[in-house]
């Protein structure tokens, strides 16, 4: 049985419903919004598989130990150190200038705790390397998530912002309290 005929069994029998199309870019940024619950990076595998959607995506270092370490290698995962931070935004956004097609799929708020600002890493990375964003969703409330459009950023923070508030409103996390608002920092 191929992992795509497992995703759409686990999907099934779960209840879930899995929406959209992979769109026909060579590159773009997959943003998965809200994300306040360890689930939502399982359902979220779930869907890209059942979708067919190749993606990378950054898990943390500390989560490669074997056999998990394998798993997520099988499914796109790029290691990453937070400690270090500094370089990270650069370092991808030179993946984009070097790969002729790379997806790479982040979660805008970095955490699955409220906070007060999501991380401006994806915003960035689209906006220098001329890459759209992948706009996608899970909505526990529905029991639906997929891919619910496109976007290309216009390098107007504060636009791109109220219009991606617009966007994700109506999506139910598993944890309503660790949703924080969409902002950057100022």
């Amino acid at each position: 049985m191929t992992l795509r005929k497992i995703a759409k069994s686990i999907a099934r029998v779960s209840g879930w419903e899995i929406v959209g199309e992979v769109p026909a870019f060579d590159k773009a940024v997959y943003i998965a919004v809200p994300h306040t619950s360890n689930w939502d990076g399982f359902w979220l595998i779930v869907g890209k598989t059942v979708l067919g959607l190749e993606t990378h995506f950054l898990a943390k270092h500390t989560l490669f130990w074997w056999p998990l370490g394998v798993i997520l290698d099988r499914f796109g995962a790029i290691p990453i150190d937070r400690s270090r931070g500094a370089g990270v935004v650069q370092q991808l956004i030179d993946m984009f200038a070097d790969n002729d097609r790379l997806n790479l799929a982040l979660a805008p708020e970095g955490t699955r705790k409220w906070t007060q600002y999501w991380k401006t890493g994806f915003y960035r990375i689209a906006v220098e390397a001329d890459v759209p964003l992948v706009l996608c969703f899970i909505d526990y409330g529905a029991k639906r998530m997929g891919i619910g459009g496109t976007f290309k950023p216009s390098g107007d923070a504060e636009s791109d912002l109220r219009f991606l508030r617009d966007f994700y409103r109506p999506y139910t996390p598993r944890r309503p309290r660790n949703k924080g608002p969409i902002a950057f920092p100022p």
